[in-house]
């Protein structure tokens, strides 16, 4: 019988996992590790529930690829991205390939910890949740939305500086400003709270 409240653990670094595996069994959850992220779909695709934690460089798939498969399968499972190769461009496509959250090494254990609960926590209050996202949305000011489209498009902040006609310095000011207003206690939080906006406030970002 799939278990809810479960954690299953993928990453090819054997230390990484183990001591992934070691601190959320002490924190007293059911924890499931993997080396390999085909065997990790195997179990999504006989319906299996719970979190997933998933490093970003794998050999065999990335994680951001793992995201998306998941979420193929079984949309509804939340997953948390870890990576040691954390950057702006790197959170947004992990955000919208549909991750829960996403975390840089090295990470607090408390920082973890919350993110796994939360995601677990994570179910039909999403519909809510999103009013409440788009009611803060809202209250921002027009630069503040503008600064915070840019950031979710992957922008770095002196290419958002330079099509608003700000300095970058400024961009930073309306980005804790719009951080402040929404809640959020990280920028993978912002990203997600976006995310789950949908449009039109998590546009489609441009190609040319």
């Amino acid at each position: 019988m799939a278990d809810s409240s479960a954690v299953h653990v993928v990453d090819d670094d054997d230390a990484v996992r183990d001591s992934v595996v070691f601190l959320l069994e002490t924190a007293g959850m059911s924890v499931t590790s993997y080396v390999s992220p085909s065997e990790l779909l195997e179990m999504v695709a006989r319906g299996g529930c719970g979190c997933v934690i998933t490093d970003v460089r794998m050999p065999e798939m990335d994680g951001i690829e793992l995201v998306r498969r998941i979420k193929a399968i079984d949309e509804d499972t939340p997953v948390v991205v870890i990576t040691g190769h954390g950057d702006v461009p790197l959170a947004v496509e992990a955000m919208k390939a549909g991750a829960a959250d996403f975390i840089e090494k090295p990470f607090d254990e408390e920082t973890l910890l919350a993110a796994v609960q939360s995601a677990l926590n994570r179910t039909s209050g999403d519909h809510a949740e999103r009013q409440a996202i788009r009611g803060r949305l809202e209250q921002l000011s027009t630069r503040e939305r503008e600064v915070l489209q840019g950031l979710v498009e992957g922008q770095p902040n002196k290419v958002i500086a330079y099509h608003l006609g700000i300095s970058p310095r400024t961009v930073e000011v309306y980005r804790a400003k719009a951080m402040t207003k929404m809640g959020a206690d990280s920028f993978a939080e912002l990203v997600r709270m976006v995310m789950l906006a949908g449009p039109p406030y998590a546009a489609p970002q441009n190609k040319s």
